[in-house]
């Protein structure tokens, strides 16, 4: 066990029972000529977000803490994104964006696009997991509780695109899921006003788990080590 350094107070976890959940790290939202991109959201706070996800998935990888990756993604066809009969099809952006800008059709987290891979910075490696979603929360419909479980985890560092909508989706699910979230704000960017990300923040200080930033995460894996 080591000791984290958190808000609203220290937590310990092992290494060993622990996963950094890196979510939707994708050039969707983290990369000039992506969909955030396209549809106008700052995406300026993203290189600083690439880069701590880079310290703490090398690190995580060297304590022995699994990696997973959530990757937002649908069918060419868009069969698995729901029809008019679902809010995903009403309300998801690239869902949306395709429909509104028929120069998008199939361009925007489909599989296999550009759009919808992961940042090349992050690539995952022959070790991680990589889980791919249809809808905001990693949890829904996909094996990601499974996955956990399977590896015996009860802790979850969170990070990734964007804070306020797939981070705290997924994360607020880990906490209905008996598992700790620990979200680390330094590697996360979210969308739309800066108060989206504060409230994120505030609920997971008071309200769902717990909040660090990424050198407190390397400094307690380091003194486990």
């Amino acid at each position: 066990m080591v000791t984290l350094t958190a808000r609203p107070t220290a937590i310990d976890i092992d290494p060993a029972r622990t996963a950094l959940v890196v979510v939707d790290m994708q050039n969707a939202f983290a990369s000039k000529g992506g969909m955030f991109d396209l549809a106008g959201f700052d995406i300026s706070g993203a290189p600083a977000a690439i880069q701590a996800n880079r310290r703490l998935i090398d690190g995580c990888r060297a304590a022995g803490a699994q990696v997973v990756y959530l990757q937002m993604t649908y069918k060419p066809d868009l069969s698995n994104g729901g029809g008019p009969d679902s809010p995903n099809y009403h309300k998801e952006l690239g869902m949306v964006m395709m429909r509104e800008r028929p120069e998008l059709a199939g361009k925007l987290l489909v599989e296999d696009t550009w759009d919808g891979q992961i940042v090349d910075e992050l690539a995952p490696g022959p070790d991680d997991k990589v889980i791919n979603k249809t809808r905001y929360s990693g949890f829904c419909q996909t094996e990601t509780d499974a996955y956990l479980r399977s590896k015996n985890i009860t802790h979850l560092l969170f990070t990734g695109i964007a804070t306020n909508v797939c981070v705290e989706s997924t994360a607020r699910d880990a906490y209905f899921a008996d598992y700790f979230p620990i979200v680390i704000e330094d590697a996360m960017n979210h969308s739309g006003p800066d108060f989206n990300r504060q409230a994120m923040l505030w609920n997971f200080e008071h309200v769902f788990g717990w909040v660090t930033d990424s050198s407190n995460v390397l400094d307690a894996l380091a003194s486990g080590a």
